[in-house]
Formats: structure tokens, C-alpha cells, sequence
């Protein structure tokens, strides 16, 4: 198939977008932290772009889109991105694709890294990153992702990364915030967001970054990407009101960090529905998944688990409802890559959803216990109680966010 330049520059500009979410994401957990840990916050997402990239080059796109290995891993093809140079996949360079694959991977460990903020060895972060994207991400955006996965064979629908991404980073994040721990004091001592206005525009920067992200998946710049824009967008502005529609009528306040948190989870409840589903489906998956994910993170004060920036209350519980609900509202007319959900007839697609979320579930989840348990062991996971007291900052980087 011959290289399209228009949805060549498409997917470019994609690539982009898709990069800056990760220094978003920064912004939206550093200012939920306290002062003294803002820059130890930071630096999971900024330590994602440096050491995922080199992986994702070295050989993680091999092991992602190489040649499969029975449905479940592929193949050592592209090592050093060998044999991408010059060859079109699809109507786009493969390397292109390569490149927007890349800020996938970057992120997802990103995401995890809420779960634990404020006590975790950035020493231990670094190991964890690595090893959970080679055993977990890589294996996961094949079954899902690669035409040979076994996942995708079997009909599960995921356009731009509910499961690979949410809910695999979301599952791990619970498993993460089980094992670390509680922070010191928590939930006795309150853990006060320290700069809710770098919070919101941090959520700013992700809602831009997510056309890319979602519309991007098109991999053309035709109607399907002008869908996917389109429902993100709804989505985003409906999460957002469901959010806080559901905390006012139960906290009496309207708060800016609901809105940032609710439009972030609208974002994560479509984005594996956004090239299958409509406008107006897009707009009732975007409230629910701001409703739910705002019941999911009360949920944590009553389970005594210290998910610290609500990781998996809206990552993990969003994508898992997206995943669902993709299920429920895709349909066949609007993308023939796509199958009919529940709503266009077929209940069918319910079951690969479903098989979808539970495998990739259980996976992540057995895996990341697994590398948390080892990570332990050598270098140890958790500060010194001392040093979490006076922050990661001054302790694991030796700065100091402001100096005022």
C-alpha cells in the first residue's frame, strides 16, 4: 500500500501530542502532591520519557508488533528497530507508527507511578518501569494490538488503549498502592494538594494530548480520526459534569479538582471506544465514567488503601468500564474494523470484552506483585520513614522545588 503524506503528517503531529500528555500527567500528579515531593513526582514522568523510549527502541517494539509467537509475544525482528526504515504500514511509515506507539508505552508506567507517590525509591521506580513495560506492556498491546494477538483475534475491541493501557497501568497501580503501603500517617494526617492550579493545567495538557492519543489511532486523517476528535472531546466535557454533578450532590461543593480528575476520567472511560461508538454514546460513556471513577475513589477511604493520586480509581475502574461499555454502544457502521455491541444487536461482543478485561486484569496484576516482591529484595521499595518525612525531594534528588 502506498505512503499517504496526509495521514503521514496526521500521525506526526499525533506522535506529538501524544509525547506532551506525558509532561500533563506531570503537572496533573505534581500538583496533587505535597511541596516536598513535587519534583520526585515529576521525575516518574520525565524518567518514563528517557528510559521507556530507549527500551521501546531497543526492543520493546519488537517484542509489542514483531512477528507473533502464538498469539502471545512478539518476536526479536526488530530489535534496534531493525527493518522499519523505508517500509510503509498501512498508508504510513512503519516508523512513524513505531514513533506513536513509543508515547504509549511512555506513559503507561507514568500513570502507575500515582499510586505511589511520595514513598517509593526512585531507584525502585526506575527497575519496576522497565521490567513491568518488558513483561507486561510489551505481552498486553500484542494480545490486544498485534493482528496476530490472541485477544485481537478474538474479536476484543480496543482503539486506542482502554485495556493496554488504563487498565493494565490501573490494576498494577492497586496491586502497587496494596504493597508500598499506606503514606506515613495517611489517612490520619491530611495530604493537602499542594498547587491545585498546576493540577489543572496539567488536565488542560492532557485533554489536548488525548486527540492524538484517541483520534491518532485513525492512523488517518480521514473520517474515522474526525470521530474519534469528536467523541473524545464529548467525553472529556461530559466526565467532567458527571464528576461533578455526583460530588456536589453528595458534598454539597463543587470542587476544580473534581472537574480536572472527571474530565480526565471521561478521557480514559472512551478511549477505547472513540472509533467505535457515536457522539451521543460517547457523551453517556463520558458521565458514567465520571460518576463511577468519583464513587471508585471514595471507595479507597473505606477499603484503607492509599492509592495516592486515585491511579486506580480513575484509570484502572475507567478503562475497565470503557472496555464494557465499548461492548455495549460500538457499531459496525460506523468503523468496519469494529463489530455492533449490545445496542446494535449483537451481545456477543460482550464476551471478548469481557474476556478482554479479565485477562489483561489478572495478568498485570499477578506480574507487577510478582516484580514488586522482587524489586524488594535487592534494592528495597519504600524510603526510610525519616526520609519520607522530609521528602523525596531533598532525600532521592537532593533539590528543592522552590526556592521562594
Amino acid at each position: 500500500m502506498q505512503i499517504d503524506s496526509g495521514d503521514t503528517a496526521w500521525l506526526l503531529v499525533s506522535t506529538a501530542l501524544v509525547l506532551f500528555m506525558t509532561p500533563g500527567l506531570a503537572l496533573f500528579y505534581g500538583g496533587m502532591v505535597r511541596r516536598k515531593n513535587v519534583l520526585s513526582t515529576l521525575m516518574h514522568a520525565f524518567a518514563a520519557l528517557g528510559v521507556i523510549s530507549l527500551q521501546w527502541i531497543l526492543f520493546g517494539y519488537s517484542l509489542a508488533f514483531g512477528r507473533s509467537h502464538g498469539g502471545l509475544i512478539g518476536g526479536m525482528d526488530h530489535l534496534g528497530l531493525a527493518g522499519l526504515t523505508g517500509v510503509a504500514r498501512g498508508t504510513v511509515p512503519a516508523l512513524a507508527f513505531c514513533a506513536f506507539q513509543m508515547m504509549f508505552a511512555v506513559i503507561t508506567p507514568a500513570l502507575i507511578a500515582g499510586a505511589f507517590a511520595e514513598r517509593m525509591r526512585f531507584s525502585a521506580y526506575l527497575i519496576f518501569a522497565v521490567l513491568w513495560s518488558t513483561l507486561v506492556y510489551d505481552p498486553v498491546a500484542h494480545w490486544v494490538w498485534a493482528e496476530e494477538g490472541w485477544l485481537f483475534k478474538m474479536g476484543a475491541l480496543d482503539f486506542a488503549g482502554g485495556t493496554v493501557v488504563h487498565l493494565a497501568a490501573g490494576i498494577s497501580a492497586l496491586v502497587c498502592a496494596v504493597v508500598i503501603g499506606r503514606r506515613t500517617g495517611w489517612p490520619h494526617e491530611r495530604h493537602q494538594p499542594h498547587n491545585l492550579t498546576m493540577t489543572l493545567l496539567g488536565a488542560g495538557v492532557l485533554w489536548f494530548g488525548w486527540f492524538g492519543f484517541n483520534a491518532g489511532s485513525a492512523l488517518s486523517s480521514g473520517g474515522l480520526a474526525s470521530m474519534a476528535l469528536v467523541d473524545t472531546h464529548a467525553a472529556a466535557a461530559a466526565g467532567a459534569c458527571g464528576w461533578v454533578a455526583v460530588e456536589w450532590a453528595q458534598r454539597r461543593k463543587p470542587t476544580a479538582l473534581g472537574a480536572a480528575s472527571g474530565l480526565v476520567a471521561g478521557l480514559v472511560g472512551i478511549t477505547p471506544a472513540a472509533g467505535f461508538v457515536s457522539p451521543l454514546a460517547a457523551v453517556v460513556i463520558g458521565f458514567l465514567a465520571g460518576a463511577v471513577c468519583y464513587a471508585a475513589v471514595l471507595l479507597k477511604e473505606r477499603l484503607r488503601y492509599d492509592d495516592s493520586l486515585d491511579a486506580f480509581g480513575v484509570h484502572g475502574v475507567g478503562g475497565l468500564l470503557g472496555a464494557l461499555l465499548t461492548g455495549v454502544f460500538a457499531q459496525k457502521a460506523l468503523n468496519e474494523a469494529g463489530q455492533d455491541g449490545l445496542l446494535a444487536g449483537n451481545p456477543g461482543q460482550l464476551v471478548p470484552q469481557l474476556a478482554s478485561i479479565a485477562a489483561v486484569g489478572v495478568y498485570a496484576g499477578l506480574v507487577t506483585l510478582a516484580l514488586l516482591k522482587l524489586i524488594d529484595k535487592v534494592v528495597g521499595l519504600r524510603v526510610p520513614t525519616p526520609e519520607e518525612r522530609e521528602g523525596l525531594d531533598a532525600t532521592e534528588h537532593g533539590e528543592t522545588g522552590y526556592a521562594l
